[in-house]
């Protein structure tokens, strides 16, 4: 009979002992899945070439190349490729949306569910790990513990500098360096109403083990000017004459190849203050306007 007993209560003692590490492990595996304070920087370039690989439509490491052999088979952003613009969660969508119609229209000899396993495969590989909400899917405003602590994101803006895009509110004092971009999508099952990015950013990024620069500037060396991509413009389908690859696949040089490293003078901001920051701007702002100031320049480069 005691030993009935025993046979009962043991499994329980020990799953309460180890109730702590489960619920530590599970806690520890939803962080690592919270999307960070900066989205991963990948090149539209470098995002045309792996796509081409990945729909098998030839072979080719040049990204000129690259986007007019997507183009010429009808996938591309609405507004053409940037090369040097970062694939953003708009361009994500857009890409999609394109590569959705060649298949309707037979541009690609494959099926939509072909399709979209090798497009997610590919923003998988560069760490895009994002897809575009589609209208009337259930949605809840994520809770505000899933969000990183404030501590974590002005730590970040501090020691990093701010990011070229993030899905979380900025700090107060980085908030007029930003554009509300109201586009929604889902990241790691998070939901977010859209996104921010810097009104003027010139980064050095790593991929594929290649040092590149991304930026929102394009040098138009025939004309001996310099282009500055406003996002808002870009998300609402501005196109840019002489920058990029459009739809109908005529050859256009991609945007800026060489510039400094970007350097944040950060002893210029105040700390920021303190608490949460949310993915929503307050007020539910959705023009895309800074909230306070007027932007100026930011990593060393002026506004154009």
């Amino acid at each position: 009979m005691k030993r009935s007993v025993y046979r009962k209560i043991i499994p329980v003692v020990i799953g309460l002992l180890l109730m702590p590490a489960l619920i530590y492990a599970q806690s520890e595996q939803t962080t690592a899945h919270t999307p960070p304070v900066e989205q991963p920087l990948v090149r539209e370039g470098d995002f045309a070439v792996e796509l081409v690989f990945s729909f098998a439509l030839g072979s080719t490491d040049d990204e000129v190349e690259a986007e007019n052999l997507l183009s010429s088979n009808g996938i591309a952003p609405r507004n053409g490729w940037i090369a040097d613009y970062p694939v953003t969660p708009d361009i994500v969508g857009e890409i999609w949306d394109s590569i959705s119609t060649a298949v309707d229209s037979k541009k690609l000899s494959m099926n939509q569910d072909e399709a979209a396993k090798r497009y997610q495969q590919t923003k998988a590989d560069v760490g895009l790990d994002m897809r575009p909400y589609a209208a009337g899917e259930t949605h809840e405003l994520n809770q505000s513990s899933s969000y990183p602590d404030n501590t974590v994101i002005n730590n970040y803006y501090y020691n990093q500098g701010p990011p070229v895009v993030t899905y979380y509110a900025p700090p107060p004092d980085y908030y007029y360096l930003y554009s509300w971009v109201p586009y929604p999508f889902w990241c790691y099952n998070f939901w977010f109403p859209g996104y921010f990015v810097l009104n003027d950013f010139h980064r050095v990024v790593h991929f594929r083990n290649r040092t590149e620069f991304i930026s929102n500037h394009f040098n138009d060396a025939g004309h001996h000017r310099v282009f500055r991509i406003d996002p808002l413009d870009r998300f609402h389908g501005r196109t840019f004459a002489g920058i990029g690859a459009p739809s109908k696949g005529n050859f256009i040089s991609p945007g800026v190849k060489n510039g400094s490293r970007s350097i944040f003078n950060r002893n210029r901001i105040s700390p920021p203050s303190s608490g949460r920051s949310l993915g929503v701007p307050s007020g539910g702002r959705s023009s895309g306007k800074p909230a306070v100031g007027k932007p100026g320049s930011v990593d060393g480069e002026r506004r154009r």
